[in-house]
């Protein structure tokens, strides 16, 4: 059973910046594709940003030029840096590896934009 584990969330002004991190129980080469989700209070999960094993990368448009998600596959590790944060960008975000048709969760960790 794959796992996921986020950790990096917490409580920032606007402006701020957080890193979340996901570490994966098995070799991230494995996934064709990773990427962070999020979920805000009373809204639907959407897709942050999501990232190919070729490198690929793609954002939703209401965090291009803020958000940047990479890879370190040494460390089994998919991060998601966030930039000049706003209190929209405020959900749970959830970390997601896909596999020969298998979509795998996180168990998401706290984003609070507030001041």
């Amino acid at each position: 059973q794959v796992r996921l584990v986020e950790s990096g969330g917490g409580l920032v002004q606007p402006g701020g910046s957080l890193r979340l991190s996901c570490v994966t129980s098995e070799s991230i080469f494995g996934f064709s594709s990773m990427g962070w989700y999020r979920r805000a209070p009373g809204k639907q999960r959407e897709l942050v940003a999501a990232i190919s094993s070729a490198y690929r990368t793609n954002y939703v448009d209401s965090v291009k030029g803020r958000f940047t998600i990479s890879r370190d596959n040494a460390k089994n590790t998919v991060y998601l840096q966030m930039n000049s944060l706003k209190p929209e960008d405020t959900a749970i975000y959830y970390c997601n590896a896909f596999q020969a048709g298998y979509s795998y969760w996180g168990q998401g960790t706290q984003v609070t934009v507030s001041s």
